[in-house]
C-alpha cells in the first residue's frame, strides 16, 4: 500500500506533513503494559507509522479485558494468549510496514534498561508506580522523554516527563500512594476514559518524535468524565531540589537487592507473581507432560496452566509463575515449593 495514500490525512496536518511523517517512520517507540492504556497506544502509533512499536507485557487476555482492552477478541481470551503476542499479531495485520515487537516479560531492575534504552520516547501503559519509578531512572540514566498516563474508575491523567527539561516522574510523585490504592481491579474503570488518556499520550508522543517541542503539554491534565471535570496543574517549576532520581542521580529502582525469587502481589487479581531471581528459559511441552498425570492442564506455546484444589498456577517461558486464586503471598510460596521447588 502506498504510504501516501496511507497517511494523506495525516499528511494534511501541517504540524506533520510529509516531513513528520518521515520522522516518524524512522522513530522507535516502547510501550510498557498492553492493558487498555497500552493497547490504544499501540494503536495510534502503528496507524501513524511510527517505523518500530516495542510492546512489553507480563500478561495473558482474559474475558474482562475485553470490555476496553481494544486490541483483543474473545478467541485471545479463551486461549489465554499473552498479551504482546495477541497485540502485535493483530497490528501487523492493520500496518505491515511498522516494525511490531511483542516482548512477554515483567519489566524489572534486571531487564529495563536492555528493553528502554534504545527509544526514542516510552509509553506508561502500566498499572503502578514501582514499574513507572522503573521508567523514570531508565529514562533520566539515559535522557530518553516519556509519557505518564493513568486510569481508574472515571479518573484519569497524563503528563510528558523530559530528563533535563521538566521536573521527573518521582518529583511529582515522591511516594507510592499508602497501601494497594484504587485499581482497574477493584473500583472499575471506563472505556471511554482509557481511550481520552491514551490518545492524549499518543498525541504527545508524536510532536516529541517529530520534534514539535512548542506545542508539548506542560501540565498535570486530569480528568474525570463522569463528573465533567478537567485540572490542568502546571508542573514546569515542580522539580525537587533533593530529588535522588533526576538531582542526585541515584537510581534505586535499577539497583538488583536481592538474590531470591521475587513475590509480588497482584492488587485486586486475587494472584501472586512469582519471578525468578535469573534469567531462565522453561520448556512448556516437558511441564506440561510433568503436570499431565495431575490433570487440570491448559497448554499453548506461551504458557501452561495448571489447575489444583482451589488454586490455578500459570507458567511462562521465563521462569515466571501466577499464582492465581490467592493475594497471600505465603499461600503462593508454598505452592511454588511443592509444585516448582526452588
Amino acid at each position: 500500500m502506498d504510504s501516501s495514500t496511507r497517511y494523506s490525512r495525516q499528511l494534511l496536518f501541517s504540524p506533520i506533513g510529509p516531513q513528520g511523517q518521515e520522522k516518524l517512520a524512522n522513530k522507535k517507540a516502547v510501550i510498557v503494559g498492553m492493558g487498555a492504556l497500552g493497547t490504544v497506544l499501540a494503536n495510534h502509533l502503528v496507524r501513524a507509522g511510527v517505523g518500530h512499536v516495542r510492546m512489553i507485557d507480563r500478561d495473558f487476555v482474559e474475558p474482562s479485558n475485553l470490555q476496553r482492552q481494544m486490541l483483543y477478541d474473545e478467541a485471545d481470551a479463551n486461549q489465554h494468549t499473552p498479551k504482546a503476542i495477541a497485540a502485535a499479531d493483530k497490528l501487523r495485520t492493520i500496518n505491515s510496514t511498522v516494525s511490531i515487537e511483542g516482548i512477554i516479560a515483567d519489566l524489572h531492575a534486571g531487564n529495563a534498561e536492555s528493553l528502554l534504552s534504545d527509544a526514542d520516547v516510552i509509553l506508561d501503559g502500566s498499572d503502578n508506580f514501582q514499574v513507572r519509578y522503573l521508567i523514570n531512572d531508565v529514562a533520566i540514566k539515559y535522557g530518553k522523554p516519556w509519557v505518564y498516563g493513568g486510569a481508574v474508575s472515571s479518573r484519569g491523567m497524563f503528563a510528558v516527563i523530559r530528563p533535563g527539561i521538566t521536573p521527573c516522574f518521582r518529583c511529582l510523585f515522591p511516594h507510592a500512594p499508602a497501601g494497594r490504592g484504587e485499581t482497574c481491579d477493584t473500583v472499575g474503570v471506563l472505556g471511554p476514559l482509557v481511550s481520552i488518556i491514551a490518545s492524549y499520550q499518543a498525541t504527545e508522543a508524536m510532536k516529541l518524535l517529530i520534534g514539535d517541542l512548542e506545542h508539548l503539554n506542560p501540565h498535570l491534565e486530569q480528568f474525570d468524565i463522569w463528573q465533567n471535570d478537567h485540572d490542568q496543574l502546571p508542573i514546569s517549576s515542580g522539580q525537587n531540589p533533593e530529588c535522588p532520581a533526576c538531582v542526585k542521580k541515584e537510581f534505586e529502582s535499577l539497583t538488583l537487592k536481592d538474590t531470591r525469587e521475587e513475590f509480588a502481589t497482584l492488587c485486586g487479581r486475587d494472584t501472586v507473581q512469582i519471578r525468578p531471581s535469573y534469567p531462565v528459559s522453561v520448556d512448556l511441552t516437558l511441564l506440561a507432560k510433568r503436570y499431565a498425570p495431575l490433570g487440570g492442564i491448559e497448554h499453548n506455546r506461551f504458557l501452561l496452566r495448571f489447575r489444583t484444589d482451589d488454586y490455578t498456577l500459570v507458567f511462562f517461558q521465563d521462569g515466571r509463575v501466577l499464582v492465581q486464586g490467592t493475594d497471600d503471598v505465603t499461600i503462593a510460596r508454598s505452592l511454588y515449593a511443592r509444585y516448582v521447588g526452588h
